[in-house]
């Protein structure tokens, strides 16, 4: 990691004298150890720190705490603004939500920031010259983890994407790009695939590439363009995409450049902010002292540049640079060629002391970064739209007669009434009335799409589908008679045109 690749500090914090206080959780597994050797390491370089420790993860779930924090905890993030956090577990089985996530979501964190660089030849890694920033969107995605089960054999996702959302990620991965010198943005999306959701971000990445005229700009769909991070990572810069693809490929990154125990992240919000390792917290090498603190390390020298702490920051990653090259690793990136003594996690430390104040002897040195302004989004304000409500589909737990959707369909057709008419109904997204195809393989979940009886059609599918109005107590009417004939049903998703396009997908095979 290169200190001019991570965000930028909060020039408000050098007007202060005193020492930065910030909040500190050990979390759980390695987390001790590699925290007590990075403290010990900011320590002996002289950061201006005060830490406040809380306690979070699986202890305090299972003390009755079911998001992992408690009230007192979530004061103290909110009155120090940086947090510096080892990794957590969360218990296995229902109940339990991710604790990272509650975080980054709760207190704002929309933009997660993962710089990751080879250190070849030191640690092994067949791309030298490797060195990207992966910033991924941090708040909704497939995390907002919103799932429900909806019959026997089925579970639904909801996956949420908001244009506000999309535009702040984006923008930041721009200015952080303006900001730190970075010459190209890569957008990375499935929106062949999922059109409206991925398809917005794309659609947004666009729009805000054209205000960055400087800045070169591309779009991968992400199933090929995490084949060419494996394959050829050094022809990246910045990177932004969505939560979950973003999750996956800064882990690819990482081992890619040598080891996921190497790369720490930044949890970028508009008031706090939070930094950690990005690995997990490894509970079969906990207590043993072998873990690597060099995740931790890189957080933690993030976290000063974000205070305004750089010359700190810079002194620590030289020290920690040093200690690559002479050879002392601990047993993750250890290599017959390279490694001169292999060594525990507190070993280590000690040996990124005693080179503080050395410069590294092949690898470039780290300059400290001049001190400016934070990154600071501004968003531009959503525009109303022309919403026509065009039709309904309704989800149905139904397991009739062999599950056969033809009379399924065809009770549907005489219970849609006099205004409204079945259109198709799909099993797992995939047309099977009227017209489906006999291999279909139909589980015990059903959408009936119902529009209006004067509905037209259109040959493109980019193109609204106007049907004459369809009212909201016609759905309800509909809902009232399918009830009274029995039928179960578990969702309902309203049809819409926004500004005369269609604002749906289309069934597979409709």
């Amino acid at each position: 990691m290169s200190l001019n690749t991570i965000i930028q500090p909060n020039s408000d914090k050098l007007k202060n004298s005193l020492p930065d206080r910030i909040t500190i959780a050990e979390g759980d597994g390695v987390g001790k150890e590699i925290m007590q050797a990075t403290l010990s390491i900011l320590e002996a370089a002289g950061a201006q720190l005060t830490y406040d420790k809380i306690e979070i993860g699986e202890k305090m779930y299972l003390n009755g705490h079911t998001s992992g924090i408690s009230t007192d905890a979530w004061e103290s993030l909110r009155q120090n603004k940086a947090f510096l956090k080892g990794p957590i577990t969360t218990p296995q089985g229902g109940g339990y939500k991710s604790l990272n996530v509650t975080i980054r979501k709760t207190m704002g964190l929309y933009a997660n920031v993962r710089p990751c660089r080879a250190y070849t030849p030191y640690v092994q890694s067949h791309f030298p010259n490797m060195d990207l920033v992966v910033i991924r969107e941090n708040e909704e995605d497939l995390y907002a983890g919103i799932e429900h089960q909806q019959t026997p054999e089925v579970v639904q996702c909801l996956k949420l994407v908001s244009r506000p959302g999309c535009e702040r990620i984006v923008r930041y991965a721009f200015e952080y790009a303006r900001v730190n010198g970075r010459k190209k943005v890569t957008c990375m999306t499935k929106d062949n695939i999922m059109k409206h959701t991925d398809g917005l971000f794309h659609e947004v990445f666009r729009e805000v590439a054209k205000e960055y005229p400087e800045i070169t700009s591309e779009h991968y769909i992400i199933d090929i363009g995490s084949a060419h991070l494996a394959d050829n990572p050094e022809r990246f810069d910045v990177i932004v995409t969505l939560n979950l693809y973003g999750d996956i490929i800064s882990d690819i990154t990482a081992q890619v450049a040598g080891s996921v125990g190497l790369g720490g992240s930044s949890n970028i919000g508009d008031h706090i902010s939070m930094f950690e390792a990005i690995h997990g917290s490894a509970p079969d090498i906990a207590g043993k002292d072998i873990a690597n603190p060099s995740g931790l390390l890189h957080a933690a020298c993030m976290m000063l540049e974000h205070l305004g702490q750089n010359e700190t920051a810079a002194k620590i990653m030289n020290a920690l640079l040093c200690t690559l090259e002479d050879g002392i690793h601990t047993a993750d990136i250890a290599s017959e060629n390279y490694t001169q003594l292999r060594v525990g996690t507190q070993d280590f430390a000690q040996a990124v002391i005693k080179r503080i104040g050395q410069s590294p002897r092949r690898f470039k040195g780290i300059t400290p970064t001049a001190v400016g302004d934070p990154i600071s989004i501004k968003l531009k304000p959503t525009l109303p739209v022309k919403k026509e409500l065009k039709g309904i589909d309704i989800f149905l737990d139904w397991t009739g007669t062999e599950r056969n959707p033809d009379v399924l369909g065809r009770q549907l057709e005489e219970l849609a009434g006099a205004e409204l008419q079945l259109k198709m109904i799909t099993n797992r997204g995939v047309k099977v009335y009227p017209n489906g195809m006999p291999e279909t393989f139909c589980t015990d979940h059903w959408r009936c799409r119902f529009v209006s009886t004067q509905y037209l059609g259109k040959t493109k599918n980019t193109s609204a589908t106007p049907t004459a109005p369809v009212t909201y107590l016609q759905l309800v009417q509909l809902l009232s008679r399918l009830h009274l004939a029995g039928l179960n049903f578990i969702k309902t998703e309203n049809l819409y045109d926004m500004n005369d396009k269609r604002a749906y997908s289309l069934g597979q095979g409709e």
